[in-house]
């Protein structure tokens, strides 16, 4: 190995000799060596700052993509409101539509049944929303007495109250004329509305039997559309 002093002497051999280094001069490069470990060791720990960063980011990101365990249906008439239909009229779904986009795919379908003279008139639909972006989970209840389906129909003022066993949330809403039920499971969102009018001298309808029939027939549907 060649050493210190033979390197300087073929730059510059008519150079005078060094002067012995000082007794500290070993220290020096020791406190050197110090130095420049500890830079190597905060850089590996702003390193990993920012990975931890990354990954605590990339954690975040797949939290606020909803969980979808539910395909979507192009004919969502298909799914009959049975109980429904046994509650009120016999209801029949004539009316569906569907659509599909890279942040929500959603679809319909209206019911109606024939009006009978001295009887109330039912309509009902039912909607599913499948939020693929966005978690529907921070705007789903800040309004449900407010709120307008797909199709149309829409509520207005009422009783809101929570119903147990659908779903990860579910509120019933009840109102003058009708009811609605809608669920959230995740970035699923299923509605089933139920509307009934008439004349003044027409027969209440039993509300307990309808809502009761709703949550049934909701049960139907989120069991026929989950993958």
């Amino acid at each position: 190995m060649i050493s210190e002093p033979e390197l300087e002497g073929e730059w510059d051999s008519g150079r005078p000799a060094m002067p012995a280094q000082e007794p500290d001069a070993p220290r020096e490069r020791v406190r050197g060596a110090r130095t420049a470990w500890l830079w190597a060791l905060g850089g590996a720990v702003a390193a990993s700052a920012v990975w931890a960063g990354v990954l605590v980011a990339q954690d975040l990101f797949a939290a606020a993509v909803p969980r979808i365990s539910y395909r979507h249906a192009e004919d969502l008439c298909k799914v009959k409101l049975t109980a429904v239909s046994a509650a009120t009229a016999q209801l029949t779904g004539d009316y569906a539509r569907h659509g599909e986009h890279p942040a929500l795919d959603w679809a319909y379908c209206v019911h109606g049944g024939r009006f009978a003279e001295g009887h109330l008139s039912y309509g009902a639909e039912a909607a599913v929303e499948l939020h693929k972006k966005t978690d529907p989970r921070t705007e789903f209840g800040a309004d449900p007495a407010g709120l307008r389906g797909i199709g149309g129909m829409a509520s207005s003022g009422g009783e809101v109250e929570q119903v147990s066993g659908l779903g990860e949330r579910a509120l019933l809403t009840r109102r003058v004329g009708g009811s609605r039920l809608q669920v959230l499971d995740g970035g699923a969102v299923f509605t089933i509305t139920v509307e009934w009018f008439g004349e003044p001298n027409d027969p209440d309808p039993d509300e307990d039997a309808v809502q009761a029939a709703m949550i049934e027939d909701m049960r139907t549907l989120m069991t026929s559309l989950r993958k």
